[in-house]
């Protein structure tokens, strides 16, 4: 197994911060769709993965694989447009670099999203799942390996790796938008992907508490847990999960559901980042 140091993180922390001017306080992952939250950043600044030293690159479809830095209102923030997942090729020990960067470049509350499969019944495509807990049973931690203390103990707590007062703003932010038709709250599954769940999965992950499904987001989270940053989570409901309708999966349907919700989601975004 590959032995990541500090200093290979250093890299490429180092190389970001000669491209910027002002070292981001919160950061984003965008999910599938959700592009269009790096394009309301002001005083944009680009960096692409290819530039940056030991940095992974982005093979999913509608990631775009660049750091975008700016303001959104007065916050200074970082976005990754383009994330990496397990079912690329990549190890879960390689999956914590992202944000092992953004806590050397100085992020204290990370923002994570998503497209997700509804697993609760009571959910419909275009809800916003505000993530309250995480499941995932499969697979290696991203801290498996030697623990680089630098960046935190080598067992760590993961009993509030959502928040709690993050996840009542963002409930808060949500009903001044008017989005409390839309708005649920529930727990995120995670399975590796890139095939999508079978029907007698969804009706497991249902059994012991998945509310909605998805191939991402987990190894961020627990990099972040690790790291010491605070996570806020929210998961854009783009399809009702395996078995639930008589439609088959589609990643494109996926996609193009996204879209139709992207900007709800974003203004959201954006106005939880302002009173951040």
């Amino acid at each position: 197994m590959k032995h990541f140091s500090l200093e290979y993180y250093e890299k490429s922390a180092n190389y970001i911060l000669k491209q910027i001017k002002e070292k981001p306080d919160i950061a984003i992952i965008l999910g599938s769709a959700l592009g269009s939250v790096a394009d309301r950043l002001e005083n944009r600044i680009s960096v692409s993965y290819q530039d940056i030293p030991n940095m992974l690159q982005s093979t999913a479809p509608a990631h775009k694989g660049e750091f975008v830095f700016g303001n959104i209102g007065e916050k200074s923030v970082m976005v990754s447009s383009g994330r990496f997942h397990h079912y690329e090729g990549y190890s879960y020990e390689e999956l914590a670099q992202p944000v092992r960067i953004m806590k050397l470049l100085g992020v204290n509350t990370l923002i994570v999203t998503n497209a997700a499969g509804a697993v609760n019944l009571d959910f419909s495509v275009g809800d916003i799942m505000l993530i309250e807990d995480q499941i995932k049973l499969n697979g290696h931690s991203p801290m498996r390996g030697s623990n680089l203390e630098e960046f935190g103990p080598r067992f760590f707590d993961c009993t509030h790796i959502f928040k709690p007062e993050l996840l009542e703003l963002a409930r808060e932010r949500a009903i001044a938008l008017n989005l409390e038709d839309s708005l649920q709250q529930g727990v995120y599954y995670f399975c590796p992907g890139p095939n999508f769940e079978t029907p007698a999965e969804i009706k497991a992950i249902r059994v012991l508490g998945g509310d909605a499904v998805g191939m991402s987001t987990v190894t961020e989270t627990l990099t972040a847990a690790h790291c010491g940053i605070d996570v806020l989570g929210l998961s854009m409901i783009t399809n009702m999960a395996a078995g639930i309708t008589s439609d088959l999966q589609s990643g494109q349907d996926v996609i193009e559901t996204g879209q139709k919700t992207a900007d709800k989601v974003a203004n959201l975004i954006c106005d939880i980042v302002e009173h951040i």
